[in-house]
């Protein structure tokens, strides 16, 4: 998929091609809860390889040409300050935490607030952690990786990927640490959480269209990776890896193929 005449950036069809993407196929399929429906091992027969022939509506795992996570390789990107700005406004509200057997997730029961992309609000809906980080950067995966999961009001996904790296403690990680600790394989209300309590850094990010990490991988997700890499304590990280049933300690899925896709990159102007 090239976007180039004579050397230079056609941008024209890079945005054509970038919205007709999002458009022709739609992440309509929530993630999967049930958390003996699929591992992340492959020795078990319902590893990462396996997950499209568990289940008919799964078949993009396997079958899908726009899958996530990928490789971001930083030379590859292009760069398009017109992206803008990311537009979020987040607000407290009710929450609720559940072990879901393949992540640790925060889901809010009302209101939290949105995010807007192309003219598009995407409301929260919930926020989950994966040990290793999912994406990896010109081949290195980080410690830890939080998605914040949006809806739009034609069931459009949008997610917001955070990594990190070993070093002082993540704040928001911090303020929920005693429900991750004590939740068991149980859910619970935990009162008013404030989104915007998540550190996002600088204004720079990455921008490309894949799919949901988890069956059944719907497609046409739009993905926003904060380039800003923050931090997180070990035992934040080993608390939420032992926090997962049956000792998976790590749930990310490999990385898949690019298939061609140019990933987009935001940073200001100068």
């Amino acid at each position: 998929m090239a976007f180039f005449f004579n050397n230079r950036p056609n941008y024209f069809l890079f945005f054509a091609a970038f919205f007709l993407l999002s458009s022709i196929s739609k992440a309509s399929g929530s993630e999967v809860d049930d958390e003996s429906a699929f591992t992340y091992y492959e020795g078990t027969g319902k590893g990462p390889k396996s997950w499209w022939k568990l289940n008919p509506k799964w078949e993009s795992c396997g079958k899908g040409k726009y899958q996530s996570p990928i490789n971001i390789v930083e030379e590859e990107v292009v760069v398009l300050p017109e992206l803008g700005k990311l537009q979020r406004d987040y607000n407290p509200a009710p929450a609720l935490i559940k072990n879901r057997g393949h992540d640790m997730t925060i889901s809010w029961k009302q209101d939290a607030g949105k995010i807007t992309i192309n003219g598009t609000r995407y409301r929260l809906i919930q926020c989950h952690w994966h040990t290793l980080s999912e994406h990896s950067f010109n081949g290195t995966r980080h410690v830890l990786e939080l998605h914040m999961v949006h809806q739009s009001q034609d069931n459009k996904t949008a997610v917001i990927g955070i990594v990190y790296k070993y070093g002082r403690p993540d704040p928001f990680l911090s303020r929920l640490f005693h429900h991750i600790k004590s939740i068991g394989k149980k859910e619970k209300e935990i009162g008013i959480v404030n989104p915007g309590d998540i550190k996002f850094g600088n204004r720079k990010y990455y921008r490309y269209i894949g799919s949901l990490t988890v069956p059944p991988c719907s497609e046409g997700v739009v993905w926003t990776i904060l380039k800003k890499v923050r931090t997180v304590s070990r035992d934040q990280v080993r608390v939420l890896a032992n926090a997962i049933h049956d000792d998976w300690k790590k749930n990310a899925r490999p990385v898949q193929p690019t298939g061609g896709r140019r990933i987009q990159f935001y940073t200001p102007h100068k």
